[in-house]
């Protein structure tokens, strides 16, 4: 049964896709924020496809799976979108196991091309984002299916009439009342694109250098229970060091600019109904890879009967 009404609270990619998922269901669509999707932690991100920080493990890699779906097509169909499918490898100093989300990349295999210093590791190519301009894709793509984008500062979740989806990352320690949800920080250097066309990922740093058609992410952190969004210079040389390391070829990219952004995680995704609020939160750092996959099952919640339940 299509809901009257459901609001979605946040604006990030998350929210935006659930928005887009329920408003193509025929449901009347309404996204309330604080932040405007540009200025959310989705706009900060590197933005490829790998699950990072989210749990567990066997939901995640449904999701994702779902999701790297939608984005080869994107990338095929829409350029618009700001989606492309770039080739990378992942590079460890040690044997891995086969990761436990491979099921869900097409074509994943393992390589002895490797950078010196590192003694295993595995390429597989995966969808790649513009996130100013997927973010912009995706508020359009709400407003033309009839729905609405609005800044609001929520003190508590809307109390209806119609349904809540609850997006609001972070915020949800607040909005959700849930303090298991806590900020992993990470920082970035964007630099010119010096003609980078693969990605590189070390995930112990974690160090990655994940290249876009007009500049390249280097990054990051994971520092958890950290809320500063204030860039720091000593972090940001030890990273461009790190991934020199991986990638010399950026050794003499100039630096655009920094960026900060605090990672959403909590010790498992919650996606699940508790009356007339589908929570949809904590997605860590793989809030692009799963966001098209929660999207259908929030679809799916909002068509369900109301349930009781707690975070």
């Amino acid at each position: 049964m299509v809901a009257d009404r459901v609001i979605v609270v946040g604006a990030g990619v998350i929210g935006l896709t659930c928005a887009v998922r329920l408003l193509e269901a025929g449901h009347r669509v309404d996204v309330v924020a604080r932040d405007l999707p540009l200025e959310t932690t989705s706009a900060v991100a590197a933005a490829f496809w790998y699950p990072y920080r989210g749990l567990p493990q066997e939901r995640v890699a449904t999701w994702a799976a779902t999701s790297y779906a939608v984005f080869d097509a994107l990338a095929d169909t829409d350029p618009e979108s700001g989606v492309r499918m770039v080739p990378g490898t992942e590079v460890f100093v040690a044997p891995e196991p086969d990761p436990w989300w491979g099921t869900a990349v097409p074509g994943l295999a393992r390589t002895r091309d490797l950078p010196h210093g590192w003694a295993d590791g595995w390429t597989f190519t995966t969808p790649v984002l513009d996130p100013a301009v997927y973010l912009a894709w995706l508020a359009a793509r709400v407003e033309h299916l009839g729905g609405t984008i609005t800044r609001l500062n929520l003190a508590a979740l809307p109390a209806g009439p119609g349904l809540v989806v609850n997006c609001a990352g972070l915020g949800a320690r607040l909005l959700g009342a849930d303090r298991t949800v806590v900020p992993v920080r990470g920082q970035v250097v964007v630099v010119e694109q010096t003609g980078i066309d693969r990605w590189w990922l070390d995930r112990s740093g974690p160090t990655y250098v994940v290249p876009r058609e007009h500049d390249v992410v280097v990054g990051g952190t994971d520092v958890e229970g950290e809320w500063s969004r204030t860039a720091s210079p000593a972090t940001a040389e030890a990273i461009l060091e790190r991934a020199t390391r991986l990638v010399p070829q950026l050794r003499d990219a100039r630096v655009l600019r920094h960026r900060v952004g605090l990672r959403p995680v909590r010790p498992a995704v919650r996606l699940e109904r508790v009356g007339d609020v589908v929570h949809c939160y904590g997605h860590g750092g793989a809030g692009v890879t799963l966001s098209w996959g929660v999207a259908d099952e929030v679809v799916s919640l909002a068509a369900t009967a109301a349930v009781s339940g707690s975070p």
